[in-house]
């Protein structure tokens, strides 16, 4: 729109032509369509930046808390392989001591044997000179074997006879003169000091002293024996 504007003092104003209206809206909604994209990039950029820098702190957070797992799970392994490996050379490292074990094991095992069978032999030995000693003096003890072996029959016999030594029935012939002719006792060469077998018309019994030796060393050798087993 032009207009003619007059001034005070007669003359003529210059023309001033205003700008279209639609013009000035192409302007402004240029203008706004631009902000628009610069507020979008912006948007689109923080997003971009967020999520590489949460990408980034998740790629850190994942390695420090795989490092620290492999780490936790290094040392597991590593003690248990070094558990193993350290039993194994324990037990290739024993191997000698234990064969040195065995072996003196074996040893004293032989050793407490031997012992035990002097022992019995020193105590059989005893024993022995011992019984000598007791008949040279008192030869009349074996008739208090002969007695008590008639004790233990279920009935009298009516055949009796009882071997002796010659030389105890000697001693004791000039004791016991009665007991010689009611047993029966009758002198045996073969047989050793301290040994009698009575023999009636039913059974034979071995009565000598050195026969009840051998018993009471075969069960002090079964004791022996036992206490050395546990």
């Amino acid at each position: 729109m032009i207009s003619k504007l007059k001034t005070e003092a007669g003359g003529t104003a210059r023309l001033h032509q205003f700008p279209p209206l639609r013009h000035g809206w192409r302007a402004a909604d240029a203008g706004s369509s631009h902000y628009q994209q610069q507020l979008m990039d912006g948007f689109q950029q923080g997003v971009s930046d967020g999520f590489e820098q949460g990408l980034q702190q998740g790629k850190d957070q994942g390695y420090q808390e795989g490092l620290r797992s492999g780490r936790e799970e290094g040392l597991r392994l590593g003690r248990e392989d070094g558990k193993r490996i350290a039993h194994t050379q324990f037990m290739l490292a024993a191997q000698p001591l234990d064969a040195l074990i065995r072996q003196l094991q074996t040893t004293l095992n032989e050793h407490e044997q031997r012992r035990r069978a002097e022992l019995l032999q020193l105590v059989e030995k005893v024993a022995r000179q011992v019984i000598r000693c007791e008949l040279a003096l008192q030869p009349t003890q074996m008739l208090a074997l002969v007695e008590e072996s008639l004790l233990s029959l279920p009935e009298a016999p009516t055949r009796l006879r009882v071997l002796l030594n010659p030389e105890e029935l000697l001693r004791i012939s000039e004791i016991e003169p009665a007991k010689v002719a009611e047993w029966g006792l009758t002198a045996e060469a073969e047989l050793e000091s301290g040994e009698c077998r009575v023999i009636t018309e039913s059974a034979e019994m071995d009565i000598g002293c050195h026969h009840r030796l051998e018993q009471c060393m075969d069960a002090l050798t079964q004791n022996l024996s036992e206490a050395a087993g546990e």
